[in-house]
């Protein structure tokens, strides 16, 4: 174990797996709003494009818990307690955002509008994790428990009110969706695999302080992610209403 990290230390690996994750992100929206667009025939809903969509939003959520973790263990180490009211302003902060999106996005596209994505699934996460902070093998066993439950209410229909845990009527859609089953399952394996990866907030395993050079970039995008989430989508359209004029129906 390396005792020497400083428990202020940002852990370069965690910084470059969450910049991985935030360029594969921009790339498939890039794809996805081509075809959504009508701009070129490319097939998200399947095969490789949905398979990609997928790795990356494991990847990216899994980290929501490991960052957790070890903020956790920090928080411990250096004040011998941790404050809830840091993740539950936080994951409200986030929360906030995810309604946002909710908000503009039911202005500006109306039907497919976001009413539970990835930031609503990441703020709620962040407000219950706690629970499981220093419980690894309790984080395990509901993490397993929460994908299994996400297999069994995929073909539940019912209210448009419970769309937040998996259950929705059987026309919904949406452009972006996180339900709680099974994506909360991902946090705490995350959390989990931060517990024995990170005991006390230090590695397991042994990492140089600093990044490799070939990994700075990603790992400035990892370190920067919540901005560059909230940002690249109007970038991207911005440059494909500029690319290919009237392509994007709600620009002028």
């Amino acid at each position: 174990m390396t005792t020497s990290d400083s428990s202020s230390l940002r852990y370069w690996e965690i910084d470059s797996l969450r910049g991985i994750a935030v360029l594969m992100m921009v790339i498939f929206h890039i794809v996805f709003d081509l075809s959504y667009f009508s701009i070129l025939p490319m097939n998200v809903a399947s095969g490789f494009w949905r398979n990609f969509a997928l790795l990356t939003a494991i990847l990216f959520v899994s980290l929501v818990g490991t960052s957790l973790n070890i903020s956790y263990n920090r928080s411990v180490s250096q004040k011998g307690q941790f404050s809830y009211i840091k993740y539950l302003k936080r994951g409200l902060g986030i929360l906030a955002l995810g309604f946002l999106i909710t908000g503009i996005t039911y202005f500006l596209i109306g039907e497919g509008f976001i009413i539970f994505g990835v930031l609503h699934c990441i703020g709620v996460s962040i407000i219950v994790a706690p629970l499981f902070f220093f419980r690894p093998r309790i984080s395990l066993f509901v993490g397993l428990i929460a994908l299994g439950g996400g297999y069994l209410v995929s073909g539940i229909q019912g209210s448009l009110w419970l769309a937040w845990i998996g259950i929705h009527p059987a026309t919904f859609y949406t452009l972006d969706y996180f339900p709680l089953l099974p994506w909360f399952g991902v946090v705490l394996l995350g959390l989990t695999a931060g517990e024995y990866l990170y005991p006390k907030g230090l590695r397991v395993f042994s990492f140089g302080h600093r990044p490799p050079m070939i990994s700075q970039p990603v790992s400035w995008l990892g370190r920067h992610s919540l901005m560059i989430y909230l940002i690249h989508q109007p970038v991207i359209l911005l440059i494909l209403a500029f690319m290919f004029p009237g392509s994007i129906w709600f620009f002028p």
